[in-house]
């Protein structure tokens, strides 16, 4: 309870904050870019090198692109005749509702709910899953309505120096190596500060004058994101699969996250309706609070 409380208590400082104008607009960029470069870093280091290597770690790797690809089917051939359903909604949608926030909330919250020593499986839910969606795919998608090209090996760079992919890789390849005491405790330290941090850049992003004139595509993506694609994981993994041990559970709980604090920034960045973006985050962020625990309970009981 102490935790759960903690990541309100910091997104609703993280809303005064902005709200007051004591931090300025680059502020979550600033935060984010401690996130990255140091929490994240040390908990992939520090997780990794306790998960077990084996096949059940390709259901974590893989809920991401599954959430991903059945959003892009959705957004863009189910519902392309849709009213207002063109181009730049489509790709907003898909990075906001395909893609979900696995790491600045989905990390505290299986530290809240599963606890410290699953932080590693949402490691690799957000790294070899969401965050790889977000840079190849995702990024052609944004980059495709705005006109920007990018080439392969920019791509490739932005995947393979992504810190906490590095770290996670580090972390792996350091398990026959025993960890000496001081070098937990300094991973510890370092990876604790992500819950406070990351619900703070949460409260900082959050812009719910711009819901107004979005509730049908809201409906939509939030229906998708919160609903129905935990629902499909749900039951793929747990009845179809027969994955009924807690890393199944956990990686199912992440499908659950609230859209993708990042790909709306990619949204916004690309012009592909920025306003949409900023509620869809405004919106499912606030909402998840509310729906997670309903899932960890349904998890729990199966």
């Amino acid at each position: 309870m102490e935790n759960f409380l903690l990541l309100i208590v910091c997104m609703l400082l993280g809303i005064g904050l902005r709200i007051t104008g004591i931090v300025g607009e680059n502020g979550p960029m600033t935060i984010n870019a401690v996130i990255i470069h140091m929490s994240l870093p040390a908990l992939a280091i520090l997780y990794a090198h306790e998960l077990p290597l084996g096949v059940a770690l390709i259901l974590p790797a893989a809920m991401a692109w599954i959430v991903f690809g059945l959003g892009y089917l959705l957004f863009f051939h189910v519902l392309k005749g849709m009213k207002g359903m063109d181009r730049k909604t489509q790709v907003c949608l898909a990075l906001t509702a395909g893609l979900g926030n696995t790491s600045f909330v989905g990390l505290p919250m299986i530290e809240t709910f599963f606890g410290p020593e699953y932080l590693g499986v949402g490691m690799l839910c957000d790294t070899a899953g969401t965050f790889m969606a977000l840079s190849i795919p995702g990024i052609i998608l944004a980059a495709g309505v705005s006109g920007e090209k990018i080439s392969g090996a920019a791509l490739a760079r932005k995947v393979l120096l992504f810190p906490p992919l590095l770290s996670i890789v580090l972390g792996f390849a350091l398990q026959p190596v025993a960890y000496p005491p001081w070098l937990v405790s300094i991973l510890e330290r370092m990876g604790g500060t992500l819950s406070p941090l990351a619900l703070l850049s949460v409260g900082l992003t959050l812009r719910f004058g711009a819901i107004r004139g979005h509730a049908r595509e809201l409906l939509v993506g939030l229906g998708y994101k919160i609903v129905l694609a935990p629902l499909i994981i749900f039951i793929l993994y747990i009845y179809v699969l027969d994955a009924t041990d807690l890393v199944a559970k956990v990686t199912v709980f992440e499908s659950a996250m609230a859209p993708m604090i990042t790909g709306g920034i990619i949204a916004m960045t690309y012009g592909a309706r920025p306003s949409l973006a900023a509620s869809m985050l405004g919106v499912g962020i606030p909402l998840s609070f509310l729906t997670l625990p309903l899932w960890y309970m349904l998890l729990m009981a199966v």
